[in-house]
């Protein structure tokens, strides 16, 4: 995979765009009083920061090609699994089913990617995992809480493990004409998403009026969403030659995404006002964990992996 041009391509152009941005938040926080920082200023100066840790950990994944991205996820999610864990309803009888999900589940879904079983990829995790999971749960005979504490488990394994395992399976995807390329197909999905994600939130903040769900305190809002999504389209209309597909189909997708990945952002935000927290973790201290910064990319990657599949795919 480090044999692919596109690739060394695409990291320069991250590398140099990183560094032209880098160089601009500095200046924008150098501009700011100590004591009254603009959140549009923190928020950009966080994407930057995230992104260069993605554009790293990539890059030095890829030395391992297809196996290397694949290990590369696998952490990730362990280490989203982990942070989305800590807010749900546990108690001590429930230390063998989050052993199942860390040290069984997780590997498994990972290890049946890496074998290329995609059959059983797609399945287990919303099959087997989630009859195994509540059957493990019974086996210690408590009540208290039960559906919650089973049905919050299952949830987090969906998302951070079920979802966040189809960004790497886009490799396997054999297209007429892209062979070897796949991982263009990671970046697009992942520069689209984060873009609408960014846009949403600049646009919120200089024109946002209208909130979407008025009964939330920190709802997004409408003009946020049509700023975003516009945004977002753009972007991937831009990077069509990143893909196989033709301008106006990565211009469609990347419409659909940013849509799915929007509506993932708010799913996630939801759930941290309802546990009464500011971020899911601590990634990037003071602006979050994985999830805050990655929540929505997870939760629109197996939309675009099997729209990518069923329409362009050799199946």
């Amino acid at each position: 995979m480090t044999e692919q041009p596109d690739l060394i391509y695409l990291l320069l152009m991250a590398g140099a765009a990183l560094i032209v941005a880098t160089l601009i938040a500095h200046y924008l926080m150098s501009r700011q009083p100590e004591d009254d920082h603009s959140p549009i200023v923190d928020t950009f100066n966080a994407y930057i920061l995230s992104w260069w840790g993605v554009t790293g950990m990539i890059a030095f994944a890829s030395l391992g090609g297809r196996v290397g991205l694949i290990v590369l996820f696998a952490f990730c999610s362990f280490a989203a699994m982990r942070e989305f864990m800590t807010l749900t309803t546990k108690n001590r009888d429930d230390h063998w089913v989050l052993a199942a999900g860390f040290f069984a589940i997780l590997p498994i879904q990972y290890i049946l990617l890496g074998y290329a079983q995609h059959g059983m990829f797609a399945i287990f995790i919303p099959v087997y995992a989630f009859l195994f999971l509540p059957i493990l749960a019974a086996i210690k005979g408590n009540a208290e809480n039960f559906l919650v504490r089973v049905s919050e488990t299952q949830w987090a394994m969906m998302i951070t493990v079920y979802c966040a395992s189809h960004i790497p399976a886009l490799l396997d995807l054999e297209i007429t004409g892209f062979s070897g390329r796949n991982v263009l197909l990671i970046a697009f999905l992942m520069v689209v998403v984060q873009a609408g994600d960014l846009c949403h939130f600049l646009w919120a903040k200089i024109y946002g009026r209208t909130k979407m769900a008025p009964k939330l305190e920190k709802s997004k809002t409408w003009e946020g969403f049509v700023g975003g999504i516009a945004s977002a389209t753009l972007v991937g209309a831009f990077l069509w030659w990143l893909t196989p597909f033709e301008i106006w189909q990565a211009t469609l997708l990347a419409m659909v995404i940013s849509l799915i990945g929007f509506c993932g952002g708010m799913v996630m935000a939801t759930i941290k006002i309802d546990r009464g927290v500011k971020d899911w973790g601590d990634l990037i201290p003071g602006h979050g964990g994985f999830i805050d910064r990655f929540g929505s990319v997870v939760f629109a990657a197996p939309i675009f992996y099997h729209l990518v599949r069923y329409f362009f795919a050799n199946y």
